[in-house]
């Protein structure tokens, strides 16, 4: 299963999320299982289309992920998933 990691400011919304592992073979797959797990993610993470929303970011691999309308990238099972927001302030 892929490893997805989380940046620390998720665990304030969420408190119970974990890094570890998670099923999935896209990332769309990957939000479903965590939205699961912790209700209420997907909608953080994802708008009502199923899109990434402009203030998060997921890599695969160190690698930005191409599909943010439909999270279809495909993630094979010793991939490293790492979801994070942007934060902005003053």
């Amino acid at each position: 299963m892929p490893d997805v990691r989380f940046t620390t400011h998720l665990r304030i919304h969420f408190p119970t999320l974990r890094d570890g592992d998670v099923s999935g073979s896209t990332l769309a797959e990957i939000v479903t299982e965590l939205d699961r797990r912790h209700p209420g993610l997907a909608a953080y993470l994802v708008d009502d289309h199923g899109s990434l929303r402009k203030h998060v970011n997921m890599f695969v691999n160190e690698q930005l992920l191409e599909d943010r309308l439909r999270l279809g990238d495909v993630v094979g099972p010793k991939d490293r998933v790492f979801i994070m927001q942007a934060l902005s302030g003053g």
